[in-house]
């Protein structure tokens, strides 16, 4: 340790997406307190600077998933990764967010000292054996959900065999030459469907090899509502008209779906058919066990991937793999798929909070063992929040509903002489580990790790921004589930 120790009033913990958000709304409320982010990587964006494989893109319209203080102007409902990289980063370069950052500073202690009313918080100079600290008034934690130094890679038998690349996306190799070569990629996911019109694009003939099959739904790549509506309008009009659009409907389809899932699979199944060759084996490769929503619909922008199936570029295959082989994949069938390159299109790793390590006056902090309060606090841990944004519909409309509320609960502190806020829940709460019919595998590997929910709110949301935004835009702070505590009184929160 260096000896330094920077003071700071509000903490942000990465510099994605969500952290870029949380920042500028902390910087606008307070113009005159002082915020710090801190980013492990030497980058801003996040997932989006991280995630380079071919194709990569959003997979919910940008007019939902872009900041509502600073409208998505480009041409695109569905963007690419690095149209959305750029936007995060001339975000952070317009409101001066950048010069906040820390790059290269990686979290792992955080402790509340109840006696000081403050974080102390220990961050690891990336690359070398230097740590610094940094005291902070309130922690917000914009880490993300999922490891980003490996994905998830199951123990494929025979993998040392094959004699080609064998890539996962999350960490793509750039000078990757893909033209003219057989590619089999595994995976069934959003991943999967984006990589493989992308590969083929390039030249690349693939082959989608997945264990079961998902919902993959055709939507249009361009916002046809947003052209005739910036004719009319002022721009902020026309984006506000668009966004509420895309939220209602998005809102509508999920809320239907999970309602009348049969309408849903036969709807999802007829915009398959007609992108699709006449007597398409569907039943075997586009339509799952599940119902729609159990796990996250996948889109293809404007029918890509159903493009380049009817092209014969794209096969889809419906298997289990038995082992690597020299020459590509053997399947459980017997059947040998022959490949150049194989991708493992396998998910992720959760990681909780970016794998810091908390810790209230000197006792570790189990997360298992907690609740979270309004999905955004932890019961028994004093000024920290974190985004956790919705796994049905835009990340970011939930990051948005977050910071609103945490800045609304620093203005409450602030107003009222308080120096903490500590979520304490009843004794009598029941727990919920789920997350109500969401079930992709990375989540259910991980889950167990994230605090649980309650039974009744505040400590369960319904998971529907329609219904979040009134309690967390407009609610009220002081809700009785808020412990709140000055400098002189602060005494320990039970839990």
């Amino acid at each position: 340790m260096d000896g330094r120790v920077e003071i700071t009033d509000v903490l942000i913990i990465g510099a994605g997406l969500s952290g870029i958000g949380a920042a500028r709304h902390v910087q606008r409320a307070f113009p005159r307190r002082h915020c710090v982010v801190l980013e492990a990587r030497e980058a801003i964006g996040g997932t989006w600077d991280l995630f380079r494989y071919p194709g990569v893109r959003s997979d919910t319209d940008m007019f939902t998933f872009g900041y509502r203080f600073r409208p998505w102007r480009g041409d695109r409902a569905i963007a690419g990764g690095q149209a959305i990289r750029e936007y995060i980063r001339e975000t952070a370069a317009e409101a001066g967010i950048d010069r906040r950052i820390r790059f290269g500073h990686r979290v792992v202690r955080a402790e509340w000292l109840s006696a000081q009313q403050h974080w102390l918080v220990t961050a690891e100079r990336v690359g070398t054996c230097e740590t610094v600290e940094f005291v902070a008034k309130f922690l917000f934690c914009c880490a993300g959900y999922f490891r980003y130094d490996h994905g998830y890679m199951p123990d494929f038998p025979g993998r040392e065999r094959f004699s080609g690349p064998v890539v996962h996306p999350q960490h793509w190799p750039q000078d990757l030459d893909v033209g003219g070569k057989r590619i089999v990629i595994i995976g069934s996911g959003a991943t999967a469907m984006t990589l493989g019109p992308a590969l083929v694009d390039s030249g690349a003939r693939v082959s989608i090899l997945q264990r079961s099959p998902s919902y993959v739904l055709p939507a249009p790549a361009r916002e046809r509502v947003m052209g005739v509506l910036r004719r009319l309008l002022p721009a902020y009009a026309a984006h506000a008209a668009v966004r509420a659009k895309n939220i209602g409907m998005s809102t509508a389809t999920y809320q239907l779906s999970r309602r009348y899932p049969d309408t849903a699979r036969a709807w999802i199944r007829g915009r398959q058919q007609r992108r699709l060759p006449a007597g398409y084996d569907i039943d075997s490769h586009f339509t799952p066990r599940y119902s729609p929503w159990d796990q996250r619909l996948c889109l293809t922008p404007d029918g890509e991937l159903f493009r380049a199936i009817s092209a014969g570029a794209l096969d889809m295959v419906t298997d289990r793999v038995d082992t690597f082989t020299e020459t590509g994949v053997r399947l459980a069938s017997g059947t040998q798929l022959n490949a150049d390159i194989i991708v493992t299109a396998t998910g992720l790793n959760l990681l909780v909070f970016g794998g810091i390590e908390l810790a209230v006056d000197g006792e570790p902090v189990r997360l298992p063992n907690r609740l979270a309060y309004k999905s955004m606090m932890v019961s028994g841990v004093p000024n920290f929040a974190y985004v956790m944004g919705y796994v049905h519909t835009s990340w970011t409309l939930k990051a948005d509903l977050v910071c609103q509320y945490v800045v609304r609960l620093l203005r409450h502190l602030e107003t009222h002489g308080y120096t903490s806020a500590t979520p304490v829940a009843d004794p009598s709460l029941g727990r919920d580990r789920s997350v109500p019919s969401f079930t992709p595998g990375y989540f259910l590997r991980g889950s167990a790790r994230f605090p649980s929910q309650g039974d009744r709110k505040p400590w369960r949301l319904p998971l529907n921004y329609l219904l979040d935004l009134p309690l967390l835009r407009y609610g009220p702070i002081d809700d009785g589930a808020l412990r709140f505590a000055a400098a002189a009184t602060e005494a320990s929160a039970a839990i």
